[in-house]
C-alpha cells in the first residue's frame, strides 16, 4: 500500500520543485529585462531621477508582472510607467493604456491626452503593440470583460474620490480582469489617525480606506509592500501632497525642506480577482 504511493509523492515533489525553479527563473528574467529598460536612453533623465522614490522595478515585481502578460494601466498619462511597462510587454504581451475620458472643455485634459498619444505614435518600435483605450466614467467596458491578466494604476485613487467615481472605477477594473487576475495599486498614504476625507482634497488616502473600497468591488487583498514608503512624509502640508516634489505647489517657499522630504509616503497593494 505505502510502496504504491511513494512514486506518486516523489513525482509530486519533483513537479513542485520544477515549478518553483521555473518561477524563480521567470522572475529573474523579468528583473533583468526591467533593469535594461530602466537604464535605456529612451527614458528622460528627469524620469530616471524619480526611480529612487517610485521604485518601478521592485513595485512591478511585487505585482508579479511578466513579459507575456496583457496589462491594462489606468490613467497612465503622461506616461512615466508606460516607458517601463510597454517595452517589457512589447514582444510577448500586450499593453493597454486606459486614458482619461476626453473633455473638450478642459485644455488640461485635452493637452495631456494629445501629448500622450503623440508620445506613443512617435516611437512605434519602442511601444510595440500598445493600444490606447478610454477608461470610461459611465461604467462602460474599457476592454472586453475578463480579457487582461493585470491592471495597474498609480496615484489615482484620490482623483476618483474627488469626482466620487472611485467605486465605479474599481468595478470597471474588476470586470476587465480575468479570474485570478491581479490588480496593483499605489497611492499617497494618509495618516490613519485622521478621518478620511471622502473627497481626498489633500491627495492622501488611508491604506485601510483604500483596501475596504477596493475589496467592496469584489477584489481580495493578497499582499502589501513598503517599497514606496517614506517615513519623512508628515502629511500635514498647506497644499496637501502637492506641496512635496515634484509639484512644489508653494514654489520656492521652504523648497529645500520639501526636497529633503522627497516624494510622498505611498502604500503599495496587490489584489486578486477571485477565480470563482
Amino acid at each position: 500500500m505505502f510502496a504504491d504511493k511513494r512514486p506518486t509523492l516523489a513525482l509530486l515533489a519533483s513537479a513542485v520543485l520544477i515549478a518553483s525553479c521555473a518561477m524563480t527563473s521567470t522572475r529573474q528574467a523579468t528583473a533583468q529585462a526591467l533593469d535594461n529598460i530602466l537604464a535605456d536612453e529612451h527614458r528622460p533623465e528627469a524620469d530616471r531621477a524619480r526611480d529612487r522614490f517610485r521604485h518601478p522595478k521592485e513595485t512591478l515585481l511585487f505585482f508579479g508582472i511578466r513579459p507575456e502578460m496583457s496589462v491594462l494601466e489606468v490613467w497612465p498619462e503622461p506616461g512615466w510607467y508606460t516607458d517601463v511597462i510597454a517595452p517589457l510587454l512589447r514582444e510577448k504581451g500586450r499593453y493597454y493604456a486606459a486614458v482619461m475620458q476626453p473633455d473638450p472643455g478642459s485644455s488640461y485634459i485635452t493637452g495631456r491626452l494629445e501629448v500622450f498619444r503623440n508620445k506613443l505614435g512617435a516611437a512605434p518600435t519602442l511601444y510595440g503593440n500598445a493600444a490606447i483605450v478610454t477608461f470610461p466614467s459611465d461604467g462602460a467596458d474599457v476592454v472586453p470583460p475578463g480579457s487582461v491578466d493585470m491592471v495597474v494604476t498609480f496615484r489615482n485613487i484620490h482623483n476618483w474620490m474627488a469626482k466620487d467615481t472611485a467605486a465605479q472605477a474599481f468595478a470597471t477594473m474588476f470586470k476587465a480582469l480575468k479570474p485570478g487576475g491581479v490588480l496593483g495599486v499605489v497611492d499617497h498614504r494618509g495618516n490613519p489617525a485622521n478621518p478620511q476625507d471622502p473627497r481626498a482634497k489633500s491627495g492622501y488616502v488611508t491604506e485601510d480606506y483604500a483596501i475596504k473600497l477596493i475589496e467592496a468591488q469584489g477584489f481580495k487583498l493578497t499582499g502589501t509592500s513598503e517599497v514606496n514608503a517614506n517615513p519623512k512624509d508628515t502629511k500635514d502640508y498647506e497644499q496637501g501632497v502637492w506641496t512635496l516634489p515634484p509639484t512644489y505647489r508653494l514654489g520656492d517657499k521652504d523648497r529645500e525642506k520639501y526636497a529633503d522630504i522627497g516624494e510622498s509616503d505611498r502604500f503599495t497593494l496587490k489584489f486578486e480577482k477571485p477565480k470563482t
